[in-house]
């Protein structure tokens, strides 16, 4: 029995895959433990009646495991990696929280309308943090092998590179190579290619925050 998926859909048209980075973060799990999956795409204005009868709060993703539908894209990790243990995706613990504050600094700088508040070297230095990991750790964060933890900062590393480079002609400094080697690592899988949304969605779906 194949599992389903609901997903973000893109907003303005409902039959292609959205902008949630989380959502892609559920489906590169999938992709990369080759797990069949059936997916639903859910138009987030215009939220069907029955995915808000199994799924109530109405958010994404959520996964069909055991009859029942789970919410929260760490949890729905957790499941896939302790139902489908191979290959083995677990972040050894003392790396799982690497990179964990760059989504945020990252969403402030992009809203922010005053260039001297501080984001964006707040950014810059999560970004620098990670770049030094990597020196020491890499190619991923973890080492040799890809794991939940770059499948969490991979769609997250997207937005950011394709929103700033939108909004704010801002783009990764040239400095932080190996924080460019591992976008470039992460972006180029199969996984990746498959579950990530055009660009024009990322730019879309930020458009409204930004211009807050």
């Amino acid at each position: 029995m194949s599992l389903e998926i609901a997903v973000k859909a893109a907003a303005g048209a409902p039959n292609v895959l959205g902008d949630c980075p989380f959502s892609q973060r559920a489906l590169l799990t999938l992709e990369e433990k080759k797990i069949p999956h059936k997916i639903h795409l859910i138009d987030i204005s215009n939220k069907p009646q029955w995915f808000l009868e199994v799924n109530p709060e109405g958010k994404v993703p959520v996964i069909k495991s055991d009859d029942k539908w789970v919410p929260d894209s760490d949890v729905i990790v957790g499941i896939l990696e302790e139902k489908h243990p191979e290959p083995p995706l677990a972040t050894p613990t003392e790396f799982a929280s690497v990179g964990s504050n760059i989504f945020g600094t990252f969403v402030s700088f992009l809203k922010s309308k005053d260039s001297n508040d501080g984001t964006e070297q707040a950014l810059v230095a999560e970004l620098s943090a990670l770049d030094e990991h990597l020196k020491a750790h890499g190619p991923f964060v973890a080492g040799e092998k890809i794991s939940a933890v770059d499948l969490s900062l991979a769609p997250k590393l997207y937005h950011l590179v394709v929103a700033l480079d939108h909004f704010k002609n801002w783009t990764i400094p040239e400095s932080l190579t190996n924080v460019h080697n591992y976008i470039k690592l992460l972006f180029a899988r199969d996984s990746f290619e498959k579950t990530k949304a055009a660009k024009e969605y990322v730019i879309a779906g930020w458009a409204p925050k930004v211009n807050a």
